[in-house]
């Protein structure tokens, strides 16, 4: 685990261990904050971080990696920097720790420079103005709730509602259409679906474009809370010297926060509300300001974010959305439905979605699938209670074409082919938009709800049967039996 800064001489001595705490006492000079420091036995080295000076002669720091085997009286070497993380063109293809190891049997990293973990965002002055769509190939986000270019976009969801899946499904729609880089970030996620992205990735054929970085959940908090500056540091490598469009996706951005919570408990230091560590928005800001357009490339990010028991005003998803540009939501309910990807389209919402941006046309068809949806979400508790034969013959209307956009909105995705049987679809945005506003114009009410699911254009919905036409119209006895 070799960190690249020089060693000067300063030697310090263990006084205490407490789990990852690690206090030091250096006689000669004290080190800086944010200084790396070695430790432990050629075997089994120990790094450490300093994240305060105590006094003129004692540091406090935290472990980047397991702590087993320190005692005190142990000597510690100040490496006399910051930890660091290598940047240049041979990070491409290849598995990284957060030290900058590679984890894929490859062999070690040639021809690569290292840079320090931390650095400042780039300035105002030099910071891009221009707002322009970045297409992903989903009907959904696409329609409702599109990504900017060189902005942040987030993935809301608790446990097992689908935020890996879709962020893997982004990863292979875009590389394909993009000339940049991808860097994936894993921040405290299994090493299962580590290991499975990169097969995924490999069998893709996108991963020479595209470099991994992972602190996983069997890592020490500090570790954790580091990989998502490193990643960073790559990523601006690309886009500051390289001048390359770059996606950096993050998952989970929960487990920084969670890294940060258990580093600042570890320190000491007093929770504030809900347990999260007091300076839980500066840390996240430290993080998502270096993430931006300059005049010379851009930083697109995605980032999936887990909502701890799906309480959105758990602060660690209020703090989260203040610096987003669109947030996707999942939905536990839409999930349970069979309704793919579980994208709640009333809860998300994007900046980009006005006319100045996106089109007259666009914003409008955008306006008025909400809408819809919006209604039938109002007249749900009727039908439970009273049935759909209760409802005036316009508000029957509503939710035929709701139910209609519902099912259209639902996507196979290629990530997912092997458990569904279906073809992952590609839907460019003027197909998207041409399927949702026929629906909108009932070209599609004798045709059975179940024709546009799953599909990708509308071109591809099959026409009724006989039988289905001869039959009543639809959405009556369907609609009542759902929601009942």
């Amino acid at each position: 685990m070799e960190n690249k800064a020089t060693q000067p001489a300063n030697a310090g001595v263990i006084v205490a261990v407490r789990g990852s705490v690690v206090d030091m006492r250096f006689d000669k000079q004290l080190p800086a904050i944010y200084t790396l420091l070695r430790t432990g036995t050629a075997a089994q080295p120990v790094l450490l971080e300093v994240l305060a000076q105590r006094d003129a002669q004692h540091v406090r720091g935290i472990a980047l990696t397991p702590t087993q085997g320190l005692a005190r009286g142990m000597a510690v070497l100040d490496t006399g920097g910051p930890l660091q993380a290598p940047v240049g063109k041979a990070l491409l293809s290849r598995m990284l720790d957060v030290f900058g190891n590679a984890i894929d049997r490859q062999g070690d990293l040639a021809a690569v420079q290292w840079r320090s973990v931390h650095n400042a965002p780039p300035p105002l002055a030099r910071r891009s103005t221009q707002a322009e769509i970045f297409v992903t190939g989903i009907k959904v986000i696409d329609v409702l709730m599109p990504l900017e270019r060189g902005g942040k976009a987030g993935l809301f969801g608790g446990a097992g509602v689908g935020k890996t899946v879709l962020l893997t499904e982004m990863i292979h729609n875009m590389i394909g259409h993009q000339e940049g880089v991808s860097i994936f970030c894993g921040i405290g996620e299994r090493c299962r679906e580590g290991e499975e992205l990169y097969r995924d990735m490999q069998a893709a054929g996108v991963l020479p474009n595209m470099a991994m970085i992972f602190g996983q959940m069997n890592e020490p908090p500090g570790a954790r809370f580091r990989v998502g500056h490193a990643a960073l540091t790559m990523a601006e490598y690309f886009r500051d010297d390289e001048h390359r469009d770059v996606l950096l996706l993050i998952d989970n951005i929960f487990r920084f926060i969670q890294a940060g919570m258990e580093v600042s408990g570890l320190m000491g230091q007093m929770p504030s509300r809900l347990g999260y560590q007091p300076t839980l928005s500066t840390e996240l800001a430290g993080l998502e300001e270096r993430i931006a357009n300059t005049d010379t490339g851009a930083i697109t990010s995605i980032q999936a974010v887990y909502v701890p028991a799906d309480d959105f005003t758990d602060p660690a998803a209020v703090h989260t959305f203040a610096h987003l540009s669109a947030s996707i939501v999942l939905s536990r309910k839409r999930a349970g439905e069979g309704l793919f990807p579980a994208i709640d389209p009333l809860q998300s919402s994007s900046k980009m979605a006005t006319p100045g941006i996106v089109g007259e046309r666009h914003y409008r068809l955008a306006q008025d699938i909400r809408r819809t949806l919006a209604q039938y979400e109002e007249l749900k508790d009727i039908i439970a209670m009273l049935g759909l034969e209760q409802l005036s013959p316009e508000d029957r209307n509503v939710v035929a074409r709701a139910r209609r956009l519902e099912r259209f909105l639902t996507q196979p995705f290629f990530t997912t082919e092997q458990f569904t049987g279906l073809q992952g679809k590609l839907v460019s945005l003027e197909e998207a938009l041409d399927g949702c506003e026929r629906i909108l114009h009932d070209e599609f009410k004798d045709y059975p709800e179940s024709a546009l699911y799953m599909i990708g254009a509308i071109g591809e919905a099959k026409p009724p049967t006989p039988a289905q036409a001869a039959a009543t119209p639809t959405p009556v006895s369907t609609a009542h039996a759902d929601v009942a």
